[in-house]
């Protein structure tokens, strides 16, 4: 990462994030790269498995500088191989973009290519911290509210962190591209058909006794009243 007194940080180019393809989508802002991962909380990890590529779809937490993973099968990989280079890929598709010629179709998404060598957490503490990461990344306020693992079950966890030294963000929005020409003359209609996901409602544990109240933390992220 590139940072220079009084100018916003930028991510460093390499061979493998360097833009060649519709380089007006790219960006290097370090800015843009946050604003993604912190957009979600579902990755795909890239690895290879006895020579054949594998990706897993897993869940991540973000810091200033360290994307933490949960290990999932591909870590059977990464310790017969530690230092081989993985990429994980975190992707929002923001609507479709429909156009009057199937050709100029397309799709406005926000995506991140996080490339490296990641490393398996062992100690203690930074485990512990890793998996509050994750578990505030996707619901904000379960950390503290349910029990937190104990030993055995840190034991039997995996989990992984990668710098965010080496990544790649890309974007796409707005309309078709075909207004102005030919094709804009077919009387066809043209446009973008947005996609918005949110939650629903909160639904119980069907054990739970009557009357147990939705935690505000879950009511807050749900958008409905605790």
């Amino acid at each position: 990462m590139d940072t220079t007194q009084g100018e916003p940080a930028r991510l460093a180019v390499t061979e493998r994030t360097a833009h060649r393809r519709m380089r007006e989508n790219g960006s290097i802002e370090r800015a843009d790269l946050d604003a993604v991962l912190a957009a979600g909380f579902i990755c795909h990890l890239g690895v290879v498995v006895d020579g054949v590529p594998m990706v897993v779809p897993t869940v991540y937490g973000a810091t200033a500088d360290t994307l933490y993973l949960h290990g999932s099968v591909a870590s059977r990989s990464l310790a017969a191989d530690p230092g081989a280079t993985v990429c994980v890929t975190v992707t929002h598709v923001d609507g479709l973009v429909l156009a009057r010629s199937v050709f100029e179709h397309g799709v406005n998404y926000r995506c991140a290519m996080v490339y490296g060598v990641p490393r398996v957490v062992t100690d203690p503490e930074e485990k512990l911290e890793g998996l509050r990461v994750l578990s505030e990344q996707a619901a904000p306020g379960q950390w503290g509210y349910a029990r937190q693992p104990n030993r055995k079950e840190l034991a039997a966890t995996v989990l992984l962190a990668l710098t965010l030294d080496e990544a790649s963000v890309k974007a796409s929005a707005g309309p078709p591209e075909d207004g102005d020409g030919p094709d804009g003359e077919l009387g066809l209609w043209a446009g973008e058909l947005p996609l918005v996901s949110s939650w629903g409602a909160p639904v119980p544990d069907p054990v739970l006794p009557p009357g147990a109240a939705v935690p505000g933390h879950i009511a807050r992220r749900a958008g409905t009243p605790a």
